[in-house]
């Protein structure tokens, strides 16, 4: 690259020297000098004789913190995920943004159409505020009111269900046009007990993986295979360790042979008991040349809520019962895929009693290769909420997983019958002659 001065004489300049700033062994050659650099040169040769210690070298990027808010390659996001099992939160363009821009506060960005804009949504805020504490008042009211002034207890119910329904959607309305709460959600820093938050994940949610859970229970036939009706209302993930299960993925049966985690978010507010069941309607009946059920994992009591969703198959969190402990999943050779169904059911009644819970016990016990979510269903009061879905086959390690876990089988072989030919009749040749 060329330059030319002031006097119209060339300056030559290594062009690498000017994208990176670094000692390069190519010179410049200045067309002219002045006095005023000599001194300055001087001054300098003058200072230089004091010695400073050298600054420390930068470490190298493999032995840099990684911060899951400021990774912007897709090599540093693999490293984050490798060492700390975390996500990277938000965009790569967010991250790269935070990564070389000043640490400004959001609520302070120095935009005036976005300040102008936050104070207009701060003013119907305030108007959503008053409305909130006006229906508060009128459902204070309602309680305090008679039976008979509403024509019954049920009518009086349903009134007042009505308006606990339009006091959510009010809290939803102060907030759902903040841009700091959809920023804290976004950072996944949003508090799930606040009403706001739970309408924003619910509505990310089915935005797409709802979507893909259900068209993988329509591919598979869960329903009516398994449930005569399935409306998923919560978001079910599986991992096996540190792996992510995707809906109907085909899983190493090393991999399944020890009990997944489970995460259960409910996006309705408060408590419930839930029950988990895994089972798989795949089984081959060589004697009926049809299918059976058989029961994977039974659990009862397990108490999740909007902010309590781990869910580890292994280790049990509070009172919760196990009815059945994990079997690992397993095919013999020759037979299909099977198809592994984890449903999550909301015990409509709460905690279920010792008796129903030893009646349950022995439907599993009577019938293990017989298992039905119908009778489950009608023995125990409760609605399926939400679902996951993986499946398995034969594979190289299949023999080994159902002989440390006690299984028999693992040396048969299925094969599909031949169909039998139709009787066959020659006609009579004279007839063509």
């Amino acid at each position: 690259m060329v330059a030319t001065g002031f006097f119209g004489r060339p300056l030559r300049t290594c062009q690498q020297c000017i994208i990176t700033r670094l000692p390069h062994p190519c010179r410049d050659t200045r067309a002219f000098r002045t006095s005023a650099s000599t001194k300055l040169e001087a001054s300098v040769e003058t200072g230089a004789s004091t010695p400073e210690a050298p600054p420390p070298p930068p470490l190298p990027q493999s032995q840099r913190n990684v911060d899951p808010n400021t990774v912007a390659t897709p090599r540093l996001e693999r490293r984050l995920i490798r060492t700390t099992g975390q996500q990277p939160i938000g965009s790569r363009r967010r991250r790269a943004a935070l990564l070389t821009s000043a640490n400004i506060p959001f609520e302070q960005l120095p935009y005036q159409c976005f300040q102008e804009a936050r104070k207009l949504l701060l003013a119907d805020r305030k108007e959503k505020l008053l409305q909130i504490e006006e229906e508060r008042r009128r459902i204070t009211k309602v309680q305090a009111d008679p039976v008979e002034k509403y024509g019954g207890e049920y009518v009086k119910k349903g009134r007042l269900v009505r308006m606990q329904k339009y006091l959510e959607e009010l809290k939803i309305l102060a907030d759902i046009n903040d841009p700091v709460i959809k920023k804290r959600f976004e950072d996944g820093d949003g508090d799930m007990n606040r009403p706001i938050y739970r309408h924003l994940a619910d509505k990310q949610w089915r935005k797409q993986r709802r979507l893909i859970l259900m068209q993988r229970i329509n591919q598979m036939h869960v329903v009516p295979d398994m449930l005569p009706t399935l409306d998923p209302t919560a978001e079910v993930r599986m991992f096996f360790g540190r792996r992510s299960v995707q809906p109907g993925e085909i899983l190493n049966s090393r991999v399944s042979e020890t009990p997944p985690r489970l995460n259960v978010q409910v996006f309705e507010k408060g408590q419930r008991h839930v029950s988990i069941v895994v089972m798989d309607p795949d089984v081959p009946n060589v004697e009926t040349d049809g299918f059976d059920s058989r029961c994977h994992f039974f659990a009862v009591d397990i108490l999740i809520s909007p902010t309590s969703t781990a869910v580890p198959l292994s280790k049990l969190p509070g009172n919760a019962r196990v009815l059945k402990d994990w079997l690992p999943p397993h095919a013999q050779k020759g037979s299909p895929y099977h198809r592994l169904a984890v449903f999550i059911l909301e015990q409509t009644e709460g905690r279920i009693t010792k008796e129903k819970g030893r009646e349950l016990k022995d439907i599993i016990a009577k019938s293990p290769d017989k298992f039905s979510m119908r009778p489950v269903m009608g023995s125990l009061p409760s609605k399926a909420i939400g679902m996951h879905l993986f499946r398995t086959m034969w594979d190289d390690t299949m023999a080994d997983v159902m002989q440390n876990a006690g299984i028999s089988g693992a040396n048969i072989e299925l094969k599909r019958k031949k169909p039998e030919k139709l009787p066959y009749q020659k006609k009579n040749g004279a007839r063509y002659r």
